[in-house]
């Protein structure tokens, strides 16, 4: 029987908008890896996680389109490239950079579909008025499990309409601060000494942590992995206590559960960049339609897909735009309107190798302010080729990152030591292309742009990144022309 309504509601809805077939959570933390059980990781302790990737479906190849905390998730709630929605960078302080007004968001695009929208935790885009949500819900953002029990009122009301809740944590965000004199630096992922109230708090040994390759396997980069792993444990109770109260409240047969971050780890090598750990995030999700659970998918998707998926499960039609760029020589070359940048993947959630999901792009720009480095990558399963587009420029840093003991440790021992796959030189100083065999070198250790073996995959890689930019009205199109 309730397959039957949920079929009789949905077109009831896409017909004549008198309701939807579920509520929709969305759960987004703040620069976490895919580091959890159900990626692999046996010593990281994620339960919460787990048992969702158990139940529902988890991506191995899900990717941001951007390893910068604003301008991904511009690209999160409105499945347009960052280089389309305008927000290119942070929006907060006195970096002050905003989406153009005209945008049509996830929870503006839900509303007027019929859903009751609230936002609790990290917000971090710009302006209100274009990321609008109907309730703001109060909460330390370094306490989900707090979070979660601000958000049962939301969930609970008493109303025909269903809900969209975005759930935004902190977590495992690494925290700025200065340069430490001390090679053992303070622990800047959040982990207070006097705890978090309802958190239990799991701890790790830095000789216990998994060191991946792109990082030096050091006492130092193992501590700050432990203090990580500390952090992802918290954010994972407030995982497992929002679905907790989901299903306390009777809802959670009918609620679409997504779990992401908003891009990789945050560590020299990873954030800011679009190397594989800036930009491959955890994906997981859970339909309460499907019929199969516990499915490993390896389509290549990233964030552009997600307002569209929301979308479809909610029955909404999406919006159409005008192309943004205004340089007569280049509107011959792009379109003049355009719907999303993404896809629904919906429909793929039951299949484990689906057709056509086989490439994925990436779009960066700008971090903090003082940090312009544009980049645009094309990714299919074999070949990764990064446009290092003002490659003159060295390699800027996020304040948090320039001061990760990591990092400092490396680059005070001088320009030619190793960090990670390359010298601390060439991480600063990069060529203009980068070609990466990624299915046999995933740590992107050999850059093959200048090898005349794959002249043609650099050429037909090349293309496909213009054809992109064409496709998704990037103003950046213009550099392949002059300079």
């Amino acid at each position: 029987m309730r397959c039957t309504l949920n079929i009789v509601s949905l077109i009831l809805f896409v017909s004549v908008g008198l309701g939807a077939p579920g509520n929709i959570v969305l759960f987004v933390a703040d620069d976490h890896g895919q580091d959890a059980g159900c990626y692999g990781n046996p010593v990281i302790q994620t339960p919460s996680l787990d048992r969702l990737a158990e139940q529902g479906t988890r991506f191995t190849n899900a990717f941001a389109t951007t390893a910068s905390c604003s301008a991904s998730r511009s690209v999160i709630l409105t499945g347009l490239y960052n280089h389309r929605t305008g927000q290119y960078g942070h929006q907060h302080d006195y970096h002050h950079f905003v989406s153009f007004e005209n945008l049509g968001s996830l929870p503006t695009l839900l509303e007027k579909g019929g859903y009751r929208t609230a936002s609790v935790g990290k917000y971090h885009v710009a302006p209100e008025s274009v990321y609008h949500f109907q309730n703001y819900i109060s909460g330390g953002t370094r306490n989900p499990v707090e979070m979660a029990g601000n958000s049962r009122q939301f969930i609970k009301a008493d109303s025909t309409k269903p809900f969209f809740l975005y759930f935004c944590t902190s977590d495992p965000h690494r925290g700025g601060g200065k340069v430490s004199e001390s090679p053992m630096a303070a622990d800047r992922f959040g982990n207070r000494d006097a705890g978090y109230a309802g958190i239990k708090s799991v701890q790790f040994r830095p000789e216990d942590v998994l060191v991946p390759p792109y990082l030096p396997d050091s006492p130092v980069s193992r501590q700050e992995l432990a203090q990580y792993y500390q952090s992802v444990a918290r954010l994972d109770q407030g995982v497992g206590r929002l679905i907790e109260i989901l299903k306390e409240e009777g809802v959670w047969e009918d609620t679409l559960f997504i779990y992401i971050s908003d891009h990789g780890i945050a560590f020299p090598g990873a954030k800011t960049t679009t190397y594989e750990p800036g930009l491959r995030s955890p994906c997981i999700v859970r339909s309460p339609y499907a019929k199969r659970r516990g499915v490993e998918n390896h389509a290549l998707i990233n964030w552009a897909d997600l307002t569209p998926t929301i979308l479809e499960f909610a029955g909404v039609n999406p919006p159409e735009y005008e192309n943004q760029i205004g340089l007569e020589e280049l509107r011959s070359q792009v379109p003049q309107k355009h719907g999303f940048h993404g896809k629904s993947f919906l429909g793929i959630l039951e299949e484990e190798d689906p057709d056509g999901w086989d490439e994925t792009f990436a779009s960066h720009t700008f971090h903090e302010i003082q940090m312009y480095y544009p980049m645009r990558v094309v990714r299919t399963r074999q070949y990764k080729l990064i446009w290092n587009i003002a490659y003159q420029l060295p390699f800027p840093f996020a304040s948090d990152l320039w001061a990760a003991s990591t990092w400092q440790e490396a680059y005070q021992k001088g320009p030619d030591t190793r960090y990670g796959p390359r010298t601390v030189n060439a991480y600063i100083h990069r060529p203009e292309f980068e070609l990466y065999n990624v299915e046999n070198d995933p740590w992107e250790s050999t850059n093959l742009a200048t090898d005349p073996e794959h002249e043609q995959v650099l050429k037909e890689l090349k293309q496909k990144l213009q054809e992109f930019q064409r496709r998704t009205s990037d103003p950046w199109l213009l550099k392949w022309s002059y300079e």
